[in-house]
């Protein structure tokens, strides 16, 4: 009953959300990391990922096929685990906004035909995590960094400005699409 002891500890409404919170953070964070374990050891590993991100004009594609895997897993497992969790969660952002324009965009919102509608959900769950709070269940709440000023209005600037800026100056840097016939 280690739940049952811990919700003596809290409020119930806290333990609720935190209860909650937890669970949002552990599996969208552990999704996004076997997003990146995918690149690094599923199908085409990184020598794949390398020539897709090539293809679509994210140059040079193997620098982006490892950064991309690297922040996958990395800030997936942060984001799980609530250590860092705005930086954590700009991560996630500034991936989720380089997939969305680079490779869903002119597919529409919906993902069932490849549209926006995944990384615009991630993006949005980050940055609202990063508002919130990572919760008691944490370990920015166990290392005392949950009441520090890196939730509410920072959390929220870190995670959604800072994370929009990381992806655009990446595109902005290193997105060359390639040039389609008309």
């Amino acid at each position: 009953m280690v739940l049952a002891d811990l919700a003596a500890d809290y409020p119930y409404w806290t333990t609720r959300v935190g209860v909650g919170v937890g669970l949002i953070r552990v599996i969208v964070g552990v999704t996004l990391a076997a997003h990146g374990y995918a690149k690094f050891f599923k199908g085409g590993k990184i020598a794949g990922t390398a020539g897709w991100f090539d293809s679509m004009g994210m140059r040079p594609g193997k620098l982006h096929a490892y950064l991309a895997a690297s922040t996958e897993v990395g800030a997936g497992l942060l984001f799980a685990v609530g250590l860092f969790t705005p930086l954590a969660a700009a991560g996630m952002v500034g991936l989720m906004v380089v997939a969305g324009w680079t490779v869903h965009r002119h597919n529409g919102f919906f993902i069932v035909g490849e549209g926006w509608e995944y990384t615009f959900v991630l993006a949005v769950i980050a940055v609202g995590i990063a508002t919130t709070g990572p919760g008691q269940y944490s370990l920015d709440y166990e290392l005392g960094l949950l009441d520090s000023e890196l939730d509410g209005i920072t959390g929220l600037l870190i995670a959604g400005v800072g994370g929009v800026v990381a992806g655009v100056a990446q595109m902005a840097i290193f997105y060359r699409p390639p040039k389609t016939d008309t």
